[in-house]
């Protein structure tokens, strides 16, 4: 039984259900399976071991309802573990919090919170088979232009708003704002900070259900690609990061009329090793539709304050609450695996105490060439990365770029409408 597990049992945070006492086998393979749900032999999870189990334990106080579903049902996550105990060294929430004890030991416990970007579309496309911007519950209408900030826009979607604060309620998700974005269609969910780095990625999971399910209740459906359409702004999963003591006092926090050495280490720490950390942040083929110049998606690893074109942002605020804002990862990349890479480059920028470079004052649109240019460069970056390896594990280091190799194989052989349209009548 995990450690973690038996001492919430033994405070009396159990019930009578078996998975409860016991655990429930499953297959280590689920960890090892592509985006379209097949095996993986590379990752070393399927054949090597004979598809062995493993032991899955609930997460402590997971345990919650779905309060969109009738009649109601529950879920309760859970991690995987070796069976004698250990953690299953591919679970990505095993690397996050492998990541918050390394910070611990150094004297500072993360504090974090995720933005959540994503489309709210119709449930059936088009005339011409295209997918379109979800019709307002009010009105009936299509939204047409960029609406950002649109109070307007927010009104119109109210029965889809009240229901998606009432049940993020029942939830004890910590939502606060929600904007109309850049975008057509286009919204954005903030979550609040967390002392707790685990919780603050859980929540960006369970909210992506909630809104998922609620989408679909109300007659839409929740896009979370990175770039539904290409000639509309993509979407992100911004991280909010800061470190604080034991007393749980910000260290972050501006030290007179200037921003803290620490906070300065850790914003060169995350810039040096971004490179290495692409993969992470945008895992997925159309991941990187999403970076383009003149964008608010950062294609350098440039860092300033105030300032949203780039990609570790310094925001505005009281200067005793000041933290940095990570805008690089996509929509679609793994909160737990975002979390534990921008923790492992803070530590390696404060132990090793980097100064970042120059700060961006202005609009920074430019491609320094530091940063992979395309999804295939950043997988083979990240294979040959010591930092991914120490920042991951070496074994989920190792199913992550075998996971996304085999995606990429999968996707080169893919042959397109587009290719047919350009090149069936003219070759």
């Amino acid at each position: 039984m995990p450690t973690a597990w038996r001492a919430a049992r033994s405070s009396g945070g159990t019930s009578s259900c078996p998975l409860f006492r016991s655990g429930r086998h499953l297959p280590g393979s689920i960890l090892g399976l592509d985006v379209s749900g097949a095996d993986v032999e590379e990752t070393g999870l399927v054949w090597d071991d004979g598809d062995a189990d493993r032991s899955a334990w609930p997460i402590p106080g997971s345990l919650v309802e779905l309060p969109w579903t009738s009649p109601r049902r529950g879920e309760v996550r859970v991690s995987l573990y070796e069976l004698d105990g250990s953690p299953m060294a591919a679970d990505p929430r095993h690397a996050l919090a492998g990541q918050i004890e390394r910070c611990r030991s150094m004297g500072m416990s993360p504090v974090l919170a995720f933005e959540l970007e994503f489309y709210l579309l119709d449930a059936e496309p088009d005339a011409f088979g295209k997918p379109r911007a979800a019709r307002m519950p009010l009105t009936g209408d299509h939204p047409r232009g960029n609406q950002v900030y649109s109070v307007d826009a927010l009104d119109q979607l109210t029965p889809f708003t009240e229901a998606l604060y009432d049940c993020a309620a029942v939830q004890k998700l910590p939502v606060e704002t929600l904007i109309s974005e850049y975008a057509p269609g286009q919204y954005e969910l903030t979550l609040r900070h967390r002392d707790d780095g685990l919780r603050a990625a859980d929540d960006l999971v369970m909210l992506k259900r909630l809104v998922r399910g609620l989408a679909l209740r109300h007659g839409m459906r929740a896009n979370f690609m990175a770039k539904p359409f290409a000639d509309r702004a993509g979407s992100g999963m911004h991280l909010h990061a800061s470190l604080a003591d034991s007393s749980g006092r910000n260290l972050f926090a501006d030290e007179g009329d200037d921003l803290a050495p620490l906070l300065r280490h850790a914003i060169a720490g995350v810039q040096q090793t971004m490179a290495e950390s692409m993969l992470v942040f945008a895992p997925n083929l159309n991941s990187w539709r999403r970076f383009a110049r003149n964008s608010y998606a950062p294609t350098a690893p440039t860092w300033g304050r105030n300032n949203r074109s780039v990609a570790i942002r310094v925001p505005a605020g009281s200067p005793a609450n000041r933290h940095f804002e990570h805008r690089s990862p996509s929509v679609d990349a793994n909160p737990y695996l975002v979390a534990a890479t921008v923790l492992a480059g803070m530590r390696h920028g404060i132990r090793n105490r980097l100064q970042p470079d120059a700060e961006a004052s202005s609009y920074s649109s430019g491609d320094d060439g530091v940063l992979p240019p395309d999804w295939r460069s950043a997988i083979e970056r990240a294979a040959g990365s010591g930092f991914i390896k120490d920042a991951l594990g070496e074994r989920l280091a190792a199913v992550f770029v075998a996971l996304k190799r085999a995606e990429y194989v999968r996707f080169a052989a893919e042959v397109t409408a587009e290719e047919f349209a350009y090149y069936g009548g003219v070759i």
